[in-house]
């Protein structure tokens, strides 16, 4: 059918060349972002921002790990200080029970005795402590945060979120090495012979660790100061062992949080990054069948024209 008012191969076309229009500009949208819309797959864009989210929060979880294994790096660093110190002290005590050294021998080498138990305190007691992480106290026991009033930290462990979810945290604790800490580490066991080399009794005396680094409490001279010094070097290498267990645990936490995160990250992906190459040949075709319809519609909108040829 010939018509003049209307011309439906004209509107056909034109309804093709405006579709294939759509679809040249939603190809060069998602090719411009790399991402799919909410328009072409809502349920998986749902998904994927829920997966973003986790992979975000897991990095910051990552993150607090990194500076976990910082501080206990930073607590070890300072455990082997307090170590050098006691064993230093430990060497002085030997030599000061050399019965062939004077008085004044002895009292040179309280001076450095003394000297080393104010080092130890002062690195790890009062809120002039210098074994700090970011302004945390590292050996002052309880969380290491300062209370408001009064010279104390507050009570509990220090606590690490480890995780994107609610409740993953993880309790890091050091010991409370300030010299007023009565904490008993250990206990001395000395012995009575008799003639004959036999043991006729036995006497064990408990250790505190406020008794090793106070000055007041112990000398160069004390009654078994030797003892009572391998069992605080024995309670620093507890301690040292305990941070080291603690950071090979954070250390395995960190890398299983990097793999879970690139799972996640990978998981993503497929569901929101578009295939390019698909793209771009879907952007190369509805650019060819819009330049044909364009074309096309040019033609269409000349056959009314010939309605002319009848009347002519």
């Amino acid at each position: 059918m010939l018509a003049v008012n209307n011309n439906p191969t004209a509107f056909s076309v034109f309804t093709n060349f405006t579709s294939n229009l759509q679809g040249m500009k939603k190809a060069m949208g998602n090719l411009s972002t790399g991402v799919k819309s909410v328009a072409d797959d809502a349920s998986g864009v749902a998904i994927s921002e829920r997966l973003r989210a986790q992979a975000s929060s897991t990095a910051a979880s990552r993150s607090n790990v990194d500076n976990a294994i910082s501080m206990t790096q930073t607590a070890d660093s300072w455990l082997q200080k307090v170590n050098d110190a006691l064993s230093r002290m430990s060497e002085l005590a030997i030599s000061a029970g050399d019965g062939a050294k004077s008085a004044t021998d002895k009292a040179n080498i309280e001076v450095e005795f003394s000297a080393l138990q104010d080092e130890v305190s002062r690195i790890t007691s009062k809120s002039t402590a210098a074994a700090k992480f970011n302004g945390l106290y590292l050996f002052r026991g309880g969380n290491g945060v300062a209370v408001q009033s009064g010279d104390g930290v507050g009570s509990g462990n220090i606590s690490v979120q480890i995780g994107a979810d609610n409740g993953q945290t993880l309790n890091i604790s050091l010991n409370d090495l300030q010299e007023t800490n009565t904490e008993v580490i250990g206990t001395v066991t000395t012995y009575a012979y008799n003639s004959s080399n036999a043991v006729t009794a036995s006497t064990r005396t408990t250790v505190g660790w406020a008794s090793v680094v106070d000055s007041t409490k112990l000398s160069v001279t004390s009654s078994n100061a030797v003892g009572k010094l391998a069992v605080a070097i024995d309670h620093i290498a507890d301690a040292r062992a305990s941070v080291g267990a603690q950071q090979s645990r954070l250390d395995q936490t960190r890398s299983g949080l990097l793999n879970y995160e690139d799972n996640i990250r990978a998981a993503e992906s497929k569901i929101r990054d578009i295939d390019f190459a698909r793209e771009s040949a879907d952007f190369a075709k509805f650019q060819i069948l819009g330049q044909i319809s364009n074309a096309m519609l040019a033609q269409a909108n000349q056959i009314p024209g010939q309605a002319l040829q009848l009347i002519g």
